[in-house]
């Protein structure tokens, strides 16, 4: 790691994550990396949902998507595995008709798989959490500011062995990144250390193979 790193300093003159200048002045972008980006998550429905939401992202911006996320959530039953399994040929072309969200029929596909094959997934493991959280990277494993890992290339070769769509090991990257499976707030961020507390006050969830 290094000692300095480039940061974005926002009007409120507090220190954040360079990426942040993306969207100097969107209130709603800040809260995110304040509140929720490298946050550890054990919840199954926000972890399928920013799965997916990570899966709609390739090619596109992270802003993009976060100011969509409201209509993902209301087009997409929000993001309960369950009820996303059961989707079929009308949602599809109701999806594709949704303005509101990226109308790209291959990824809405990928999503309704995914939600089929995440049951499957947690009848195996006890919980999408429990596997996720099962690849997370040593701390002397865990890179700052890159754009795939170790564990990144893992958990996207065994999903898609599972079979499991728009899961590249760039896009499990970002996910492990956002949902706090290491902190990859840059060093002098205003976020970087409460994001080390929450860590450290999580546990995380165990595997609990199902007969």
């Amino acid at each position: 790691m290094s000692a300095t790193q480039p940061l974005f300093l926002p009007s409120d003159g507090q220190p954040r994550c360079l990426w942040c200048a993306a969207a100097a002045g969107d209130a709603g972008y800040l809260r995110y990396h304040d509140e929720e980006w490298g946050f550890p998550v054990d919840d199954d429905r926000r972890l399928f949902e920013k799965l997916c939401l990570e899966g709609f992202q390739s090619g596109l911006s992270w802003r993009t998507i976060l100011n969509k996320r409201e209509a993902f959530r209301a087009a997409f039953a929000n993001f309960e595995i369950e009820r996303m399994a059961r989707f079929d040929g009308a949602d599809i072309g109701r999806l594709l008709q949704d303005a509101g969200i990226v109308r790209h029929r291959g990824k809405i596909e990928a999503v309704i798989n995914n939600a089929q094959r995440c049951i499957e997934l947690v009848a195996e493991q006890g919980s999408l959490a429990a596997y996720i959280w099962s690849f997370e990277p040593a701390a002397l494993d865990q890179p700052l500011m890159a754009t795939e890992s170790e564990a990144s290339r893992a958990l996207s070769k065994d999903l898609k062995r599972r079979g499991w769509k728009f899961v590249g090991p760039t896009t499990m990257y970002a996910y492990m990144q956002s949902m706090g499976l290491f902190n990859d707030h840059a060093l002098g961020c205003v976020t970087r250390s409460r994001a080390d507390l929450a860590r450290q006050r999580f546990k995380p969830p165990k595997v609990s193979v199902r007969a």
